[in-house]
């Protein structure tokens, strides 16, 4: 019976050990976000590395995450254009912004599909850097969707378009996570 109490009382100091620790790990993580640290940064550093992989953008361009099963985020080549346009970009886009995209994210649809142009495909493109349309939007969701598949959501986020509306569109996804093989048209320096 002694033997009983004094688990019941140790685990319940344990219990208030930890709850002090993670007040203190609060306190910490407010103090980092007004020193302006991101919270993809805190994530990042706050979770195992497992739960976010790296990210590879292979030699002929798949997008892959790392771990112990590398599994290929698959998606159809207009989609992956526009994700691998705005990985490209980590300060972001400007949707309505998006026509001055348009001669990047044509060049690496071409590197993706390389057999040419069709009257289809030049529509697709100038529809999805139309920011009057929805075309954007629908990619976007496409690609969340597809991270979301193969993530947790709370971690499929930060490898997702995302930004409120009329303000930058990024990918959060902390860079040093993300591993290049291949160099993209008007990419910065990958």
């Amino acid at each position: 019976m002694e033997k009983q109490i004094k688990q019941m009382i140790s685990k319940e100091l344990e219990q208030f050990h930890c709850s002090i620790l993670l007040d203190e790990v609060k306190e910490k993580v407010r103090k980092l976000k007004a020193y302006g640290v991101e919270d993809a940064e805190i994530a990042a550093v706050l979770n195992e590395e497992e739960l976010f992989p790296q990210l590879l953008v292979t030699e002929d361009y798949k997008v892959v995450l790392s771990g112990d099963k590398p599994t290929e985020v698959e998606m159809e080549p207009l989609v992956k254009a526009v994700y691998l346009l705005f990985l490209s970009h980590p300060e972001g886009i400007i949707l309505k912004y998006l026509p001055d995209y348009r001669r990047e994210l044509t060049s690496i649809y071409l590197l993706l599909r390389p057999y040419g142009l069709t009257d289809r495909v030049k529509k697709s493109i100038m529809d999805v850097t139309n920011p009057t349309q929805n075309s954007i939007n629908e990619k976007c969701t496409r690609i969340r969707k597809q991270f979301s598949s193969l993530l947790p959501k709370s971690v499929a986020r930060y490898y997702s378009i995302s930004g409120k509306r009329g303000e930058v569109k990024k990918i959060d996804l902390v860079r040093a996570n993300v591993i290049w093989q291949c160099k993209l048209p008007g990419s910065q320096g990958l």
